[in-house]
């Protein structure tokens, strides 16, 4: 099992979503750049490493939890078998878009890919392997895809009732992609380590 999410910078080939896309070299992202402040743009994606094979009883995931006030929770399985219209809900998932709160995935099984843009707008692919908890700011433009696999297996936590609306870019007047790009850094403020 990896110690840490592993992450990188995506070439711009338009081949199959689910290919690692890396580029030639490939050039590795740390956890410091997707936690660190940059000027005045931070990526804010915090993340943890925990046993998914104890999630239902894991202290620390419901220290998480709490501290966080993730007070709902469901799980998703994503593969073709279990998902009606997995075509089009795949291709929903990897356009390009906005949340107005955070967006909390917790992968117990299978692994997949969440695609998040950096300070100079360039894709970088995080790939969420079993044990990866990670949290994307509201206003953070992402999408998702699953890997050659073709499964993953997601816990969901939301703060209150679930709301997954998406806003497809370009969202740059939107109050919270605002609020992300010029008042996220008070809220971090320094280098968040993974756990």
């Amino acid at each position: 099992m990896a110690l840490e999410v592993e992450a990188w910078f995506m070439d711009d080939s338009n081949e199959d979503q689910r290919l690692p896309h890396h580029l030639n070299p490939k050039e590795l992202v740390s956890l410091d750049y997707l936690a660190v402040v940059f000027c005045f743009v931070e990526l804010g994606v915090l993340y943890w490493k925990l046993n998914p094979e104890n999630y239902e009883n894991d202290p620390e995931l419901s220290k998480i939890r709490e501290e966080r006030g993730y007070d709902y929770m469901d799980l998703l399985d994503l593969c073709p078998e279990k998902v009606s219209n997995y075509e089009e809900k795949l291709k929903n998932f990897f356009t390009e878009h906005i949340h107005k709160d955070e967006e909390i995935r917790y992968c117990l099984a299978g692994s997949g890919y969440f695609d998040v843009r950096d300070k100079d707008d360039r894709w970088i692919r995080i790939w969420m392997q079993p044990g990866d908890l990670i949290i994307l700011p509201a206003g953070i433009y992402h999408r998702f895809t699953l890997d050659t696999s073709n499964y993953i297996k997601l816990m969901r936590l939301f703060v209150g009732e679930p709301v997954w609306t998406p806003y497809n870019r370009p969202q740059e007047e939107h109050p919270v992609r605002q609020k992300y790009i010029n008042g996220l850094t008070h809220k971090f403020g320094e280098t968040i380590k993974a756990h």
